[in-house]
């Protein structure tokens, strides 16, 4: 969360809410406008140029405490959703649909060839040992071997491409873009 206090008397609120939507990688910064103008042209300037939300003064702090939580819930709500949807390059990986995109077209993979790309690609570069991906990926319902990881590293490399999956020797394996 990002609070700004416009003291610079060059630049008022409003401008300050176009400058931060108009900034890339802050477009979905939550704006909330807290001002004793409570008139309704400054309402709608403030919500015109981007404010999620308009709170005049006077406010009792529990209210106020309470529209932050509702707003910051709300930041939560979009932030899971989009962790539903992940894109790694020319891959689109969607949890919720167990459904992958590579260049355009959708590869079908089994449950757990499509939960260790998921994994590899959380942290693209980041070598995940042989025991995480063990443990992150079948856990311990299942007794598997050794190489069980390797036999689905080389499915998804025949399905997604050999350059993107690394081996490190005696460690375990890297996604890389």
């Amino acid at each position: 969360m990002i609070i700004l206090d416009v003291m610079m008397p060059e630049m008022d609120g409003i401008e300050a809410c176009e400058i931060i939507r108009n900034t890339p990688g802050l477009e979905n910064t939550i704006i909330t406008f807290l001002t004793a103008r409570g008139e309704d042209y400054s309402q709608v300037a403030g919500f015109d140029a981007g404010a999620d939300d308009y709170i005049t003064k006077p406010i009792k702090p529990k209210v106020l405490v309470s529209k932050v939580k509702a707003l910051l819930r709300r930041l939560k709500d979009e932030a899971n959703q989009q962790e539903d949807i992940v894109t790694v390059g020319n891959i689109v990986i969607n949890r919720e649909e167990y459904k992958i995109v590579n260049n355009g077209k959708e590869i079908v993979l089994p449950r757990k060839e499509f939960e260790l790309l998921a994994l590899l690609t959380s942290k693209p570069s980041k070598v995940f040992k042989r025991e995480v991906i063990l443990d992150k990926v079948w856990g311990n319902e299942v007794v598997v071997g050794g190489r069980t990881i390797d036999v689905h590293i080389r499915k998804l490399r025949e399905k997604i491409g050999e350059d993107h999956f690394k081996t490190v020797k005696g460690v375990g394996y890297k996604f890389v873009l």
